[in-house]
Formats: structure tokens, sequence, C-alpha cells
């Protein structure tokens, strides 16, 4: 009788994948080792990039160096400023920055001072250009207003002080001084309507300020506005009557 062959593994259906043997001796890489692939591979780019990052670096320490140094010398020019010729030379080559603003405030100050109303409001108007917001520009405005009443522009400075004292994002203290000065022009044109008006608002606005003590004097040295004096209406004589009129009356 034949012996029947061994019939051979049947194969897994779907599943036409080489298996390939594992070598029990195989060990796999460690951190090192693939670290140490990593390395041969990459490398030099690795090096280029933190090469660059460091230029990076460096550069920007190097910029912002130079402009701490630029800045320290605007400020030390600034501080030597001491004539009007000098603050003029120094807001010229600074046109830009905010201590031009600033010096260009003090020239325009010197020039009201001087009675040179023309110069103080070119001044006044540069300043506003420069520093375009702040506590300063408030003053700016406000020394704008009174030039122009220094050169008897009044109607326009009047209309510059109230709408500095109705602007509540100005600080108080341009408010305040700008109300007073609205009484004042009223308490020199002998309005004593308006002196009561401006005086008020200033004592809502600052009730303990010294623009507000001032005010108080202002107004007690002008006479009050007469009381409004109403006359009674004559009674009309009816037709066909006869109107008799009393002595004295």
């Amino acid at each position: 009788m034949t012996t029947p062959a061994t019939p051979s593994a049947p194969k897994s259906a779907g599943d036409d994948r080489k298996l390939v043997a594992v070598d029990a001796s195989y060990i796999a890489p460690s951190f090192e080792d693939k670290l140490h692939v990593f390395w041969a591979k990459n490398g030099t780019a690795v090096l280029g990039l933190c090469g660059l990052v460091a230029v990076g670096i460096l550069a920007k320490g190097g910029w912002d160096y130079l402009q701490g140094q630029k800045e320290l010398d605007v400020q030390k020019a600034y501080a030597a400023s001491a004539t009007s010729d000098q603050l003029k030379t120094f807001a010229a080559a600074h046109a830009d920055h905010s201590l031009a603003g600033i010096a260009q405030l003090r020239l325009a100050d010197e020039a009201y001072t001087a009675g040179k109303s023309a110069e103080a409001l070119a001044g006044y108007d540069k300043v506003v250009a420069v520093l375009k917001s702040g506590p300063l520009v408030a003053r700016a405005q406000l020394g704008r207003a009174l030039a122009k009443v220094q050169a008897g522009k009044t109607a326009e400075a009047t209309a510059d002080l109230k709408q500095l004292v109705s602007d509540a994002a100005q600080p108080k203290g341009a408010r305040a001084e700008a109300a007073y000065h609205l009484t004042s022009l009223a308490a020199e044109a002998a309005n004593a309507t308006d002196v009561q008006k401006y005086s008020d608002q200033l004592m809502q606005l600052d009730p303990a300020g010294p623009w507000t003590q001032r005010a108080m004097m202002l107004r007690a040295s002008v006479p009050a506005a007469p009381a409004a004096v109403t006359t009674p209406a004559k009674a009309e004589v009816p037709a066909g009557e006869v109107k008799i009129t009393l002595p004295g009356k």
C-alpha cells in the first residue's frame, strides 16, 4: 500500500504577504544610535539653522542697542537746549519726536508772553500736530485760545474754550482753566449773565479748585444782572364804554 504524501498547510485566504523570519540575535537600535544616524544625515543643516537664529538674535540685540543709544542722544540734546534758538534747532532736527512737541510748546509760550500772537498760534498748532493727544495737547489748545484772545479774535477764542470745557475726554484741570477764562471774558464784557453761567459750570466741574475760587471773586466784582420787570398788560376797553383815568393811575 502506498503511503499518501503529507498534505501541505492550507494558505490563508486573502493574505499573500511574505513572512520574513526574525533573527533571534537582532537587537533594536537605541535612542543614542538613532540620534547618531540623524546627526550624520542632518547635522550640517541643523548647525546652519542654529547659526541663522543666532545671527537674528544678535541683529535684534544690536538694533535695540542702537535705538536705545539714539533715544538717549535725543534726550541729551533736548536737555542741552536752553535758549530759544537751541529749541528751534532741536525741534527742526527731531520734528517727529515727542520732545520736539514739548520744545514747540515752550517756544509758543515764549511767543505768547512776548505778545507775538501769530507766532504763538503757529507754535501751538505744531504741538498738536506732533503730540496728537494727551494732557500737553489740551495745554496747547488752551494756549491757542488765549493767543486768539490776544490777537483780538475773541469770538473764535470763546468757541474754542467752550469746546474744551465740554469735552469730557480732556483733563479736568484744562477744562477748569478754560471755564475760568470764559468767566473772565464775560466779566470784561460786563456780561453778568454769562459770568454766572460759566462760573456755575466751573463749580460743577471742580468745586474746590483754584480756578473756581478766582472765578467766584470775579463773579462777586460784577454787578448782578437786573431782574426782568414784567409790565402788566393794559385791559382793553370794550367798544361803547368810556375809560376813566383816575389821577396817579
